[in-house]
């Protein structure tokens, strides 16, 4: 693999900025990070007037909120809005999303992503990106609550944005602020597209970090609306933080 694209040789666009159109026949795609960690990608997930209407609907009759989250001991607002839906609280970054019905516009996505996936969701995140400043920085999805090694789906919708992923293994730390600090050495980009849907599967959360950054003054500046399902185990606190495999033994 390279550094800036999931494969040279399938991977959508190598390029982070301009994104290049998809052709219609690129099929869906699985890439194996490590031994144990995938992700995959279907392109046309959804076609172009469905994931429009999808998306019109959404922007207008979703509750969207601009919460506050923990930075580094700090608490700042999101640069985005978000909205949810589940049957369990969910927390993450300082903050808990209580329980609510989602909207009816979700269900039948809903199903058609778990029929997709062969996996149930009882969660579903939806963050609303107004413009290229709006962004996400980098993380993991590793609450136990979302058990050892969960499966996450994602719909995209509206402009196309970068999606960036780097193994945890190459953070670093700056001793004297405490900061975090990343090489770009193994960082590895997808261009999520209108209407497609990426799966995070295996180990991915507790070994690799993903963000969605600001785009750059080449690219699209459009709005994008990303819907997250997850599967929660249980209650926030509730559930015990799983224990990581051993690692193979060396060669």
């Amino acid at each position: 693999m390279t550094a800036d694209a999931l494969d040279p040789q399938a991977a959508p666009a190598p390029q982070a900025a301009p994104a290049a159109p998809i052709p219609d026949e690129h099929p869906k795609r699985r890439w194996d990070l490590s031994p144990s960690a995938w992700i995959s990608y279907e392109p046309h997930f959804l076609n172009d007037d469905d994931a429009a209407e999808l998306m019109r609907a959404l922007v207008e009759t979703e509750e969207w909120e601009q919460r506050a989250i923990q930075v580094f001991g700090s608490s700042v607002n999101q640069p985005r809005l978000m909205s949810w839906g589940g049957e369990l609280p969910y927390r993450y970054s300082g903050q808990t999303l209580p329980p609510r019905p989602p909207s009816p516009l979700l269900a039948a996505l809903w199903a058609r992503v778990e029929e997709a996936c062969g996996h149930t969701f009882n969660h579903v995140l939806l963050n609303y990106y107004r413009d290229g400043r709006d962004h996400m920085g980098m993380h993991a999805d590793d609450e136990a609550e979302l058990g050892r090694d969960p499966l996450i789906a994602a719909v995209s919708l509206g402009v196309t944005r970068r999606f960036v992923i780097e193994p945890k293994r190459r953070e670093r730390r700056d001793d004297r602020r405490g900061r975090r600090r990343s090489s770009p050495e193994g960082r590895q980009t997808l261009l999520l597209h209108h209407g497609s849907l990426m799966v995070m599967g295996g180990d991915m959360q507790h070994t690799w970090r993903h963000g969605v950054p600001k785009t750059g003054a080449r690219e699209p500046q459009g709005a994008r609306i990303n819907i997250t399902f997850r599967a929660l185990l249980g209650l926030p606190g509730e559930v015990p933080r799983p224990r990581r495999a051993p690692a193979p033994p060396a060669p």
